[in-house]
């Protein structure tokens, strides 16, 4: 009886320190990648940015989709990750949309501590977009509440899925294509509510 338990303690003990080293692996700041779309001094700009996640490239996908539906609405647009971003010279932005995955039901720390300490978010429009495998409500709220603590205006929040059913009549349809079918309609309705 007494092996069972050292068994079982060893096991717990094993699991631990692999979900903990997956999450320090997960939570590094990602690649640098930049992307623009839309021609540069429009009236309306937007700048997204997301922590590539290091599993699957959903974050990327849903932030290609939205820019690209900001673009053709005539935003000039840059999609960039958080190692990216702060290249990028100091400009006057219209619209931020923040890309955030959940890692042990939290936001990324990587584009939490990115939104946290951006000095000119008071009063800009905000949009928020948390990305998991399953349930990301409680990363959605603690992400919000970080934006709001910004001052910054939060225009829309969504939630989009890499496993559960982002549409539960599309089952039989890859959730990655239909949360990126979903997110453009999303943005077509984001971009008339921010537009200048």
């Amino acid at each position: 009886m007494r092996e069972i338990g050292w068994r079982f303690i060893k096991l717990i003990l094993g699991i631990s320190i692999v979900w903990l080293l997956l999450t320090l692996w997960a939570e590094k700041k990602g690649q640098n990648r930049l992307s623009q779309f839309g021609a540069a001094g429009k009236l309306n700009s937007a700048l997204i940015v997301y922590d590539p996640d290091p599993f699957y490239n959903l974050d990327q996908q849903i932030c290609e989709s939205f820019g690209r539906v900001l673009a053709d609405s005539g935003f000039a647009v840059t999609i960039a990750t958080v190692s990216a971003v702060k290249a990028l010279p100091d400009s006057s932005t219209s619209l931020y949309v923040f890309c955030a995955n959940t890692y042990n039901w939290y936001p990324d720390k990587a584009i939490s501590s990115f939104v946290r300490n951006h000095p000119h978010l008071a009063g800009k429009s905000v949009v928020a977009i948390t990305l998991g495998a399953g349930s990301t409500g409680h990363s959605q709220q603690i992400f919000e509440g970080i934006i709001k603590d910004t001052k910054a205006n939060l225009v829309g929040s969504k939630t989009y899925w890499l496993w559960k059913p982002n549409d539960k009549t599309r089952m039989k349809e890859s959730n990655v294509k239909v949360a990126v079918e979903l997110v453009r309609k999303w943005a077509m309705e984001m971009t008339a509510a921010v537009k200048r």
